[in-house]
């Protein structure tokens, strides 16, 4: 039997961050994962946008937290994660979505939110070519940014092991005991461990982890395909997110699309299905390249002769209001969620790597208070995500 401090589930977007801020505060833990290396689940699939663009305090401030962390890493810490400050944005083709957009722009404002109202030739300077017909304007939040999620999940996860954090891979977890309020055992295929607290960051399996101890955490992953081009020559700004869903017969069962240029000059993008795969099937599909590729081309026809290197699917683990669900359990106190990112656990890890460590230290500050609300575990679920 070893003992830590925190025993933390799930060496991923979440799970290695949180480690990287416990042992930077001289916590004794352990990461258990059933991969073979970090960042094997869902973290490798993300694109690598990162906004604070959202529609609840609770995600802006963490995810504020979060770019402070990804632009400032470089020159703290010297290791290049690929961080560029590109921005986002939300073209408004339609006058609902630019009422909705400038509404919701008023809220983020009141959130500290660096966020504007371009009108359709400012937005063009910013991304010359974009098809203007019908365009109404575009929200632009400057600060928001991309990072590699490879680079940056290595970057911490060494990072943390300089700090003393300690990894256990390719072990699975079988069985949890709560044997009281000082002590939580863990069994792994492997071996068995004890610590004080554990967190529950299994992603996907978020809801199979809290079965091993009786509870039923309201996550289901469903299912999101992107792609990443060859690197060409920068040739626009932002992260260019077109809410509309697709009128278009070819491509009726699309939402949303987005995409941006990282800092190696490729075009990532993303799509997501109107009716969405529920499951954590991870094959690709014949059906996401044509109909991503049209909506693109039309909205922004420079893409027009991109070679798409590659497409890949991963998960998003849901929750049925489009937000996390971090903190505490009311059963068992020193079983901490931090679950149900909803696809965005890549922008919120390292913001919500910090939370997790006041959370364990017991050392909260009002605005922790204040976001934890928005993540409780015990709420209604009656809210919607404006930006899932």
């Amino acid at each position: 039997m070893k003992n830590f401090d925190v025993i933390i589930i799930g060496a991923g977007s979440i799970g290695v961050p949180a480690a990287l801020s416990l042992a930077e505060n001289k916590i004794k833990v352990l990461v258990i994962d059933a991969l073979a290396s970090p960042g094997q689940g869902q973290n490798k699939k993300a694109i690598g946008g990162i906004r604070a663009t959202h529609s609840d305090k609770g995600k802006i401030s963490t995810c504020q937290k979060s770019i402070d962390i990804f632009s400032t890493w470089k020159h703290i810490h010297g290791d290049d994660i690929g961080w560029i400050q590109n921005g986002y944005s939300f073209p408004a083709y339609t006058d609902k979505d630019a009422h909705k957009l400038k509404k919701l722009m008023k809220i983020q404002k009141s959130f500290n939110l660096d966020i504007n109202w371009l009108t359709p030739e400012e937005y063009l300077k910013i991304v010359p070519g974009i098809n203007t017909k019908g365009l109404r304007g575009s929200t632009y939040s400057p600060e928001d940014g991309s990072a590699s999620p490879l680079l940056a999940i290595n970057a911490f996860y060494f990072k943390s092991i300089e700090y003393g954090a300690q990894y256990k891979f390719k072990e699975k977890v079988h069985a949890i005991s709560i044997i009281n309020n000082q002590e939580i055992k863990v069994k792994t295929n492997k071996g068995e461990y004890s610590a004080q607290k554990v967190i529950n960051a299994a992603g996907n399996y978020a809801r199979n982890t809290g079965k091993l101890i009786g509870l039923d955490f309201p996550v289901q992953p469903d299912s999101h395909e992107g792609a990443i081009t060859e690197p060409v020559q920068r040739f626009f700004g932002p992260m260019i997110v077109d809410l509309r869903p697709s009128q278009d017969p070819e491509t009726e069962d699309s939402a949303n699309f987005y995409f941006y240029q990282n800092n190696e000059g490729q075009v990532i993008f993303c799509l997501t299905p109107k009716h969405l795969i529920k499951g954590t099937a991870s094959e690709a599909t014949s059906v996401f390249l044509p109909q991503v590729a049209k909506r693109m081309v039309d909205l922004f026809p420079k893409l027009a002769n991109l070679k798409v290197r590659r497409t890949w699917r991963g998960q998003y683990p849901m929750t049925p209001d489009g937000f996390p669900i971090v903190g505490e359990t009311k059963e068992f106190p020193n079983f901490i969620n931090a679950i149900g990112m909803c696809g965005q656990g890549y922008m919120l890890g390292p913001g919500l790597g910090e939370l997790l460590s006041r959370i364990v230290t017991c050392d909260l500050t009002e605005d922790d208070l204040d976001a934890l609300k928005h993540f409780d575990l015990y709420r209604d679920f009656s809210s919607t995500e404006q930006f899932k």
